[in-house]
């Protein structure tokens, strides 16, 4: 993926080719259960100093990394967190919240505003309002970046950063979650993947049953019925049925 949409811009700006250690320099180090700085401080899109703790708001977070000024992954990255955010009946700032933080030091809160705000006239229906746009110090960015296993870095060449894409799920706690990696993600998994990091916060009875049941793949950002789990969810169930029925003939025999 990464040399598929390097090659585009290279093509454009006759620049040479990828560097062979490509996916070795940028990419997505999986981190489950690491614990991300919810005490890294960033500016918003309003030029206030904020913390990922204080965001949160002990809800779990949806986070994404890139810059403002991105060519083109970026802007084919939160295209796709809008349209499938607008498909969930769970809603930023309610539910959940949503991060984008940028990975240029140089970028600022006016680059922030003017992202936040082309987006929400594209999307109106995804709460783009709602969602925290970030710049920060390099140091922030660093600690966020190696906690959740985001490789990235600068070509003098193309004159710009060269990372991966995905997004994080994050829990209450700062815990990381699940992955779901590239541009597009099916609404019903990240869904799930909320639901799940939020530690009961969210979701139906149903959603945690089928969480139960079904195991998450990051490979292809979907769940799929795990069958060990299903038999001994199933299991239960019958135990606990059968139970109930003996009581209830127990108790019909006294009667």
């Amino acid at each position: 993926m990464l040399f598929l949409l390097w090659m585009p811009v290279a093509w454009a700006t006759q620049a040479p080719p990828p560097p062979p250690d490509l996916a070795q320099r940028a990419g997505f180090d999986q981190r489950l259960g690491a614990h991300v700085p919810l005490d890294a401080r960033f500016q918003d899109a309003d030029d206030r100093s904020v913390d990922l703790g204080t965001l949160a708001r002990g809800k779990p977070l949806l986070l994404a990394l890139g810059y403002y000024r991105c060519p083109n992954l970026c802007d084919v990255v939160l295209n796709g967190m809008a349209h499938t955010l607008s498909r969930l009946d769970l809603q930023p700032g309610r539910d959940f919240e949503v991060a984008f933080v940028s990975i240029d030091p140089a970028e600022t809160p006016a680059d922030a505003r003017q992202a936040q705000a082309m987006l929400a006239r594209m999307h109106a229906d995804a709460h783009v309002r709602h969602w925290h746009f970030l710049t920060g110090d390099p140091g922030s960015i660093a600690a966020l970046s190696h906690s959740i296993g985001f490789r990235y870095f600068y070509d003098d060449h193309l004159h710009q950063y060269a990372h991966a894409a995905g997004l994080v799920a994050i829990t209450p706690d700062g815990t990381v979650a699940q992955y779901f990696f590239g541009v597009s993600w099916p609404p019903a998994s990240l869904r799930l993947a909320l639901v799940s990091a939020s530690r009961g916060q969210l979701g139906t009875l149903i959603d945690h049953l089928v969480l139960l049941c079904c195991g998450y793949d990051p490979t292809t950002g979907r769940y799929s019925l795990a069958i060990g789990r299903t038999m001994q969810v199933l299991g239960v169930a019958f135990a606990l049925a059968l139970a109930g029925w003996l009581a209830w003939l127990k108790a019909r025999g006294r009667a």
